[in-house]
């Protein structure tokens, strides 16, 4: 990601699997304001697709996912509404 994000919250999710990371990010996006950013670690292979697929379909703002660690991905989403 080229522009810094202010991250208000991160969710270590690693060690979780499927669902259980997406359904920390959805209490952590419920939880949270318009505008702040969450980011969610996750080793889970389905976090690819099933947090950008959610992200999208509940109407906030993928920003993004990096490589953590080792399988570990950080996945970055807006609160969009």
């Amino acid at each position: 990601m080229s522009n810094p994000v202010q991250i208000s919250k991160e969710i270590d999710a690693r060690g979780s699997f499927c669902p259980g990371p997406l359904m920390e990010l959805i209490r952590a996006v419920k939880a949270a304001n318009v505008g702040e950013v969450i980011t969610v670690l996750s080793g889970d292979p389905g976090s690819v697709k099933d947090i950008p697929a959610w992200v999208t379909k509940a109407g906030h703002e993928f920003l993004g996912m990096e490589d953590a660690e080792g399988e570990v991905k950080r996945f970055i989403v807006r609160k969009a509404r």
